[in-house]
């Protein structure tokens, strides 16, 4: 299958600042993969290289086989979709659609016409005579959609699109992406700081972390096999010890809060810590309990347990901590 996106050693620099730090990525053609991190972390960055809004300081873009060190963004087969939508307030939800084809010089039937088919795939055939101002904040989004997509770009960039709507609609409209991207079949390249929306959309999420990328897999993958302590506590969240609290060899390991039991009083025998139970938050279809380690040590670990949990805990009461050994995975060296 053939690569829609390359970059290979791409570094960008801004003074001082390596916003990108020599990455090298491979992006499958008809893949929805997703650049994950937090702010500053390098990957607004990355897709701006890919837009053509932004030039490496070293390295090669590849798309779809070309080189696209020379091409300016128009000349590329990628349409960009942004956050803030950026829509014509005084045109109608139509020639919003239209316009790149009417840029292009397209009849005014023709453009109306891809336009209303496009307004149909993002569920607003009726609205096309609308202004952005009289739309909700998910349908402004489905319009941006539409527009980035009528000139049938090969890539579709997608830049925190969904960031400034609420948790319910987030949700619906990650349905209705990943559910548009398969339809169409093109190559989706998304930027998000939020966790979930990459592990429930994507084929494959980058982590960046501080310029570079600190793993690549699929979502499942960086969940189970988290290779460094920022990856395990940035995707989901991970109890990190080091290799002494566990009477293992040393090094760091994590594990995820749902793979740990709880009961309480202390209770000898391997894979087990005793602890002092210091919360309990019942957070609806489960219970979360922080506990602080009586070795002598002052770390926290978070376990989470199907609602109602143990009987008889109590913040304050003596707890055992047990897990199965494959529960634990090694982490290699790597920003925290």
């Amino acid at each position: 299958m053939q690569n829609a996106v390359e970059l290979k050693n791409v570094s960008c620099v801004f003074g001082t600042v390596h916003a990108v730090d020599h990455i090298s990525l491979e992006v499958l053609a008809g893949e929805f993969f997703s650049l994950l991190g937090p702010s500053g972390s390098g990957k607004t960055t990355c897709l701006r290289l890919i837009a053509g809004f932004e030039r490496p300081s070293s390295g090669s873009i590849v798309l779809l086989g070309k080189d696209a060190a020379s091409l300016p963004p128009y000349a590329r087969e990628v349409n960009t979709v942004f956050q803030d939508y950026a829509l014509f307030p005084h045109m109608s939800v139509l020639d919003n659609v239209a316009y790149a084809l009417m840029v292009r010089g397209i009849g005014r039937l023709e453009r109306h016409r891809r336009a209303l088919e496009l307004l149909e795939m993002v569920k607003l055939r009726g609205m096309e005579k609308r202004r952005p101002a009289e739309l909700s904040g998910g349908q402004r989004q489905r319009v941006a959609l539409a527009r980035a997509l009528v000139n049938k770009p090969r890539i579709l960039l997608l830049d925190e699109p969904l960031g400034a709507l609420d948790l319910k609609l987030r949700e619906e409209m990650q349905i209705e992406l990943k559910s548009l991207q398969r339809q169409l079949g093109i190559t989706f390249v998304y930027v998000t700081h939020d966790q979930s929306e990459a592990l429930s959309m994507s084929d494959r999420v980058a982590v960046f972390n501080r310029g570079r990328i600190e793993q690549l897999d699929s979502p499942k993958k960086l969940y189970e096999y988290p290779e460094t302590e920022f990856v395990a506590r940035f995707v989901g969240s991970a109890n990190v010890l080091a290799g002494k609290e566990l009477g293992l060899d040393g090094g760091k390991f994590a594990i995820r809060p749902e793979r740990i039991r709880i009961e309480p009083g202390r209770i000898s025998g391997t894979n087990s810590l005793v602890g002092r139970l210091i919360d309990v938050h019942f957070l609806g279809s489960q219970t979360r309990y922080e506990v602080t380690l009586v070795n002598n040590s002052t770390i926290r670990m978070t376990v989470v347990a199907p609602a109602g949990g143990e009987a008889g805990l109590e913040a304050g009461s003596e707890v055992t901590l047990t897990w199965n050994p494959g529960s634990l995975r090694k982490l290699r060296e790597g920003e925290a």
